[in-house]
C-alpha cells in the first residue's frame, strides 16, 4: 500500500466516521488540539484502522503520535 493510499483512507474515515471538518485535515495538524480527537475518538480509530489496514494499534506505540503526519508514518511502518 502506498503512502498516498494510506493518506486517502485515513482522510476518508476522519471525515466520514469521525466527522472532522475537511479543512482541519493537514499533515502538520495535531490530532488532539487542531483536529479535536478525544479518547473516545481514539477507540473508534483503533477499530477503523484494524478494519482498513489489518493490524491492531498498541496504545504505547501511539504515545509518540502527535500530528496527522506522525499517524501516517505509524500506519505506513505497520503495513510496509
Amino acid at each position: 500500500m502506498t503512502r498516498q493510499e494510506i493518506e486517502e483512507k485515513v482522510r476518508n474515515f476522519l471525515i466520514e466516521d469521525l466527522e472532522i471538518e475537511e479543512d482541519k485535515i493537514a499533515p502538520e495538524a495535531t490530532l488532539k488540539e487542531d483536529m479535536g480527537i478525544d479518547s473516545l475518538d481514539f477507540v473508534d480509530i483503533v477499530v477503523i484502522v484494524e478494519k482498513n489496514f489489518g493490524f491492531k494499534i498498541k496504545p504505547e506505540e501511539m504515545a509518540s503520535v502527535a500530528t496527522l503526519a506522525d499517524f501516517y508514518d505509524y500506519i505506513e511502518s505497520k503495513v510496509a
